[in-house]
Order: structure tokens, then sequence, then C-alpha cells
């Protein structure tokens, strides 16, 4: 029973279904096939605006290239400071930007406010010698498992445009904040000021697939350049864009996140009833944080349960974990089977019954 993560599961049978049809025959390279412009034009449906599309094969690759697209050598990319970029990527975003800094900011579950990232702007020094704020990337679910709402994000957008900087969306696990808001791409995006998007495929069924979309076709230009120098432009480019088009054929990728975060809610749900048990942060989208007795970690671990213990760095004010306590971050994914879910529970409730007992 592996709740390590959402990328730990194979693709799905849509997915590789739309993979093998593609690999038949001769197509040809470098993304000049008609799968590729079919999925790119799938993409201006998706958004409902013409959006300039970059297939990639990593996150990490999509987050440091669409982040150069937007920050210069000498500029600074507010984040949070947890945030995968920051934190998760072997500084593959400042090496992309040329030597451009990223700077992390604190904020409850791994999120910002427009209120807290307005007083960082306002106490930058205006000299040569301070390195001047070109982006804000945001994670979109946050690293604690926390959603964006509309309102927040209208916000964020705002205070970028009041201050010109580049609004980045790290959308690892975009459908899933997606189908928790119950909102459309575009709602979610550009119609709230993002500029720039890193579009996640691979966390919610894809192979290995990724896109950067973006909004403001300035920050497209060299995209192309930087692709290319960062070797995504993949020579069998159909097989990149052939998993999207079966993530994204009747909705399956809709799908998918729907299932991983109604399993996240009834795994939640079931371990917030156990004495002893209480969640860090809500449960928005497919993972889980809850702060539960070393016992029952132990009985977890002993059981052949996999995750991972998680930080305390942002926990909401005067939540603490206590030294019999452990905070872990459990994931659900498309593949996740609803019996696993169970298993766990009922794990943890005879753990539970056992602590009591003593």
């Amino acid at each position: 029973m592996n709740f390590a993560s959402d990328n730990i599961v194979g693709a799905s049978p849509p997915v590789l279904q739309a993979l093998t049809q593609a690999n038949v025959g001769a197509m040809a390279a470098y993304g000049g096939d008609e799968i590729t412009r079919r999925v790119k034009a799938r993409f201006n449906e998706i958004f409902e605006r013409e959006v300039s599309v970059f297939l990639v094969t990593t996150g990490t690759a999509a987050n440091a290239l669409a982040l150069s697209s937007a920050v210069p050598p000498y500029g600074l990319c507010v984040c949070h400071r947890e945030a995968h970029v920051i934190d998760d990527e072997c500084g593959a975003p400042e090496f992309f930007m040329h030597g451009a800094k990223l700077a992390g900011l604190p904020g409850v579950g791994a999120k910002l406010t427009a209120e807290g990232v307005s007083a960082y702007l306002r106490g930058l020094p205006r000299a040569v010698k301070q390195m001047p704020p070109k982006a804000l990337s945001i994670s979109q679910v946050s690293e604690c498992g926390l959603v964006y709402d509309l309102g927040e994000l209208k916000e964020l957008g705002d205070l970028c445009r009041e201050h010109g900087l580049a609004f980045h969306m790290d959308g690892a696990r975009f459908a899933n904040a997606l189908v928790s808001l119950g909102c459309t791409p575009a709602e979610m995006t550009w119609k709230q000021g993002v500029d720039i998007l890193s579009f996640g495929g691979t966390k919610n069924g894809c192979l290995m697939a990724e896109a950067i979309v973006v909004f403001r076709p300035e920050l497209a230009e060299s995209l192309d350049y930087r692709s290319k120098r960062a070797g995504q432009i993949v020579s069998k480019g159909r097989l990149i864009s052939a998993q999207f088009e079966g993530y994204f054929a009747g909705d399956h990728w809709y799908e998918n996140a729907r299932h991983a975060n109604r399993l996240a809610k009834l795994l939640s749900a079931g371990l917030s009833e156990l004495p002893g048990v209480r969640l860090a942060w809500e449960t928005q989208a497919n993972e889980v944080f809850p702060i539960i007795p070393a016992a029952m970690d132990k009985a977890l671990k002993e059981a052949g349960v996999l995750y991972h213990p998680w930080t305390e760095l942002s926990l909401p004010a005067g939540e603490t974990v206590g030294p019999n306590e452990a905070l872990i971050r459990l994931v659900l994914s498309f593949a996740t089977r609803e019996e696993d879910v169970h298993r766990v529970l009922a794990i943890a409730r005879s753990a539970s019954s056992r602590q009591a007992a003593e």
C-alpha cells in the first residue's frame, strides 16, 4: 500500500492506448506531427483562448524553463519558502534563469497571501545592489495540499500587475485543484492574472508529459530556443503529445483527479474520527496531512503502508507536533484503490484501539 506520492504509479489505460496508436508508422519529428498540432489546438479549447504551448518531459523542466522566460539573470522570483521550485528542484530554476534568485516567503499551509507578498515587496530597497523582483510563483496545489481559491488568485494577480511581476503557477496537480474548485481552467489561470503555467500531467495519469502554457505572448518568444538548449524538444515529440491526447479524451483527466480527491476525502474523514488524530491542514485535493500518535505511525509502517513524514514549517499558528506524534503525508492517485484506503483505516483503528486499552 503505497501512499508516498501520486507519481509512483504508471500511466492510465487511455494514455497508454493513445501512446500505442501513436507509435505506429512514421511521423514528422520534433513536434511537427499531426498529433502535436491537435493537442496544441486542444489546449486552446481548454483555456478558451489562443495560448502558446511547449511540451516537455518533466515538471522540473516546465518550472525552470517557464521562470527563465520571465526572470532575467539579475532578477528575483518570489515564491513560498517550501515551494517545489525552491525546495525540490536542485537549483534548476536558478540554473536556467542564469543566476537569478528565488526568494522564499513564509505562509500557513505553504500558501502565499497578497498581503504578505505586498509587505515583502514594499520592504525591498530600490537600489542597484538589490535584485529587482520580476516574477511571483505559486504552487496550485500547495506543498501542504491546499488550493488557492479564485479570490486569492485574483488578489495575487492584481498585485503582480501593480508591481509589474510575471505571475507563474506551478500546476503539477493542476487537475486536482481544478476539480476541487469546480471551475474552468480559464477561470483558475489567465482570468485571474496568471501569465504562465506549468501544466502537470504526469501525476494524474500521464507517463511522462508536462506542458508550459503561456498566456502572455512575449513570454513565449524565447521558449523554443530555451527548450532546445535544455534538451526538451524531443525528436519523437508525438509520444509526448499522444499522452495528452489520451489524457484529455472524454475528460479522462477530470475523472482521474475526481477519483484521487474523493479517496483523499474518504481517508481524511476516517482518520479524523480516531482519538489523537487531527489534520495539520484541511484536505482540499488529493493529499492528506494527519498528525497521528507515534504508536499509530509505527503500526502503519509495520503493516507495509508507505508514506513520507512532513515538515512542520507551515503549520497554523498554535499548532505543534508533540514528542509522541508524527506529521505525515498520504497521497492518493488516479490508481489508488478504495479497498486500500479502507485497509489503512482499519490498521489505524486497530492501533488506536490498542493504545486506548493500554
